[in-house]
Formats: C-alpha cells, sequence, structure tokens
C-alpha cells in the first residue's frame, strides 16, 4: 500500500502520492479517488499535526510518477475522479512534496515538470518547517474572450470571471452552480471565479469549482484567470515581482492566504507568457 499523504496550497487540500516505486493504479480510479476526497468519511491521516489536516476528504488527489524527460509527472484529479485538466495550487504542492520526497531539479534550482496541460516550472522561494512558497509556472495562455457579464479563460482549466462590489456578500454556492452550468460554456462547463478590488488593489477572489461542485478555499488556476481579467478590465498593476519589461503583477486575497499572479501580456495581443502563481504549499498530515 502506498503511503498517503495531505497537502494544503492556500487552503486547497489534495491527497498525494509517490507513485514512482509502488503500483498505485488501485488509487486512479473514479470511486476510491471519490471514496478519498469524501469531506463525511474521506482520508484522514494518522498523523496531522498541522491546520487542516484532520478534515476529512480533500479538493482532488494527485500522483507524483517518473518522466524520462522532467523531473517528474504530476497526475491531477478532482474529487469526482474526473481528471485532464491542470491544479495550480496543486502544482505547488507537487513541487513541495517532490522537495520533501528528496528530489533534486536536474538542473540545480528549478523543477521542470509536466501535467495534464504541458510543461510546468516550480521553484521554491522559502522554507518553513514543512510550510513553502512555491513560484509555479503556469502555461501561456490564448483562449480569452468576453463571456455572459464577465471573462472567459483557460489557464490550464476553464474558468468564468465576474467582477463584483464585494466578494465576501456573493452567495457563491447558488451563483457559482449557476455559472458553472451556463449554457454558454456547455457541454463541458468552467469553474466560476466571483473577484473584487480591495482599496489597496488586491483582487479578492472565490471560486465555484466544477469536479468538486462547491467553493473551495482557494483556487490556483482560477486566481491566474482572476488576475489575467483584471488586466483586461484595466486595474492597475499592485505588486512588483522580478523586474520583467512590460510585466503585471497582481497580489490576491484567497479565503484563508494570499497569493501572487504575475505574467507579461504578447506583443501582437494574441496571449500571455511568463505567468506565474506564486503561494504557500505545506504538508498537514500523512500516514504513520
Amino acid at each position: 500500500m502506498a503511503r498517503l499523504y495531505k497537502y494544503s496550497g492556500a487552503g486547497n487540500d489534495f491527497v498525494v502520492l509517490d507513485g514512482r516505486t509502488e503500483d498505485v493504479s488501485a488509487y486512479r480510479t473514479p470511486e476510491r479517488i471519490a471514496a478519498l476526497c469524501d469531506r463525511t468519511t474521506g482520508f484522514i491521516p494518522s498523523s496531522a499535526g498541522l491546520t487542516g489536516g484532520s478534515r476529512p476528504g480533500a479538493d482532488g488527489l494527485m500522483i507524483l510518477t517518473d518522466d524520462p524527460d522532467y523531473d517528474f509527472r504530476m497526475e491531477y484529479y478532482n474529487s469526482d475522479g474526473s481528471g485532464g485538466m491542470m491544479c495550480g495550487n496543486g502544482g505547488r504542492c507537487i513541487v513541495a512534496f517532490a522537495d520533501a520526497l528528496g528530489l533534486k531539479p536536474r538542473d540545480g534550482r528549478v523543477f521542470r515538470f509536466i501535467a495534464a496541460d504541458g510543461e510546468h516550472t516550480g521553484e521554491i522561494l522559502a522554507r518553513e518547517g514543512k510550510r513553502k512558497t512555491v513560484r509555479l509556472r503556469m502555461i501561456d495562455v490564448h483562449t480569452f474572450h468576453p463571456a455572459l457579464d464577465g471573462w472567459f479563460l483557460d489557464t490550464g482549466t476553464r474558468h468564468f470571471v465576474r467582477f463584483v462590489p464585494d466578494a465576501d456578500a456573493v452567495d457563491v454556492e447558488t451563483e457559482g452552480r449557476q455559472a458553472r452550468w451556463d449554457p454558454v460554456f456547455a457541454p463541458i462547463g468552467a469553474n466560476a471565479n466571483f473577484v473584487s478590488v480591495d482599496p489597496d488593489g488586491t483582487l479578492r477572489v472565490r471560486t465555484f469549482e466544477k469536479g468538486v461542485e462547491a467553493e473551495t478555499l482557494a483556487c490556483g488556476t482560477g486566481i491566474t484567470a482572476a488576475a489575467i481579467a483584471a488586466m483586461l478590465a484595466h486595474a492597475p498593476s499592485t505588486c512588483h515581482p522580478e523586474p520583467v519589461e512590460g510585466s503585471f503583477c497582481y497580489n490576491i486575497q484567497a479565503r484563508i492566504d494570499r497569493l501572487a499572479v504575475a505574467f507579461r501580456p504578447l506583443a501582437d495581443g494574441s496571449g500571455f507568457t511568463d505567468v506565474y502563481l506564486t503561494g504557500p504549499a505545506e504538508e498537514i498530515g500523512r500516514d504513520a
């Protein structure tokens, strides 16, 4: 039996397995994934010393496996067993997990890994116990357009972004479910993000995630979509990463943590490159 770990990326939590040396095929079935992620009867680590570790279930499941061309491969599954998409918070967590397993980046500094949406990089910027700050490179974004009363973007996963006066006042379960199933996004649907701008320019983001079919405490691809949509809506850049000419950066407040998104618009207006999501990732429990 593979050892199960639990990781949190800004409150978005995941069951994580090392699939490099053990047969973990049984963990790829929708039934097993749904059982482990169930919020009433799902996985609770036997060792859960940090906040959130004793909460049953998870928002998704990830498996780290070998890949001949990369430092590792990331498999991601939603809590309902569906796969084939990227998860930004999960990406940061699996980089932190790889680091905890003792994996070393081939270039000595930055992990290169492959996920369902393509190649990513991840760099550990800081360590504080089991909590790490990870800078994750997302894929370039080329699909974006106005939709309903907001924006549609594909940042590795499909997202709808709506700007509202106060994100904390939104009934995300009701409005999010309605937008997630809106016919304009059929047949696949889209995650729904509700974004407001604080007086200091920080973006406050709440997300209803398809596959989880509920609000989650954070969504990395949704936070990335919200930041790009903010630029499209002419919101001023609010933070300053490593200097890159023509780049934008936004501070983000998720439900319980702060993150940052930096990116650079392409000169021809066709999309966005150098997209980086920076935020926390921490182990919150494991099997003994």
